[in-house]
């Protein structure tokens, strides 16, 4: 069963992703090479995809699957649980 987010809230700091089973804060540096690289205003453009298996960012021509994302980070540790 692939891994679906509710919401993304971008911030200067992080990407905030929130999945059935909590709440995700992941620094920018340990999503992709081209949003380290980018500023806010890039960073800030995210759209979540209306199955909420994906997010992109148009301003960059960036696309990154949600599973994958939050597999890809050392232990992403949840900081809030979502609504079951």
């Amino acid at each position: 069963m692939p891994i679906l987010a509710r919401s993304i809230v971008p911030t200067p700091d992080a990407l905030t992703i929130t999945t059935g089973s909590g709440t995700y804060r992941i620094p920018w540096e340990q999503c992709s090479p081209a949003l380290a690289r980018a500023g806010w205003l890039e960073r800030s453009r995210a759209e979540l995809s209306s199955s909420g298996c994906g997010i992109h960012w148009p301003l960059l021509d960036e696309d990154l699957a949600i599973g994958p994302l939050l597999k890809s980070v050392d232990h992403p540790l949840p900081y809030g649980r979502g609504s079951e």
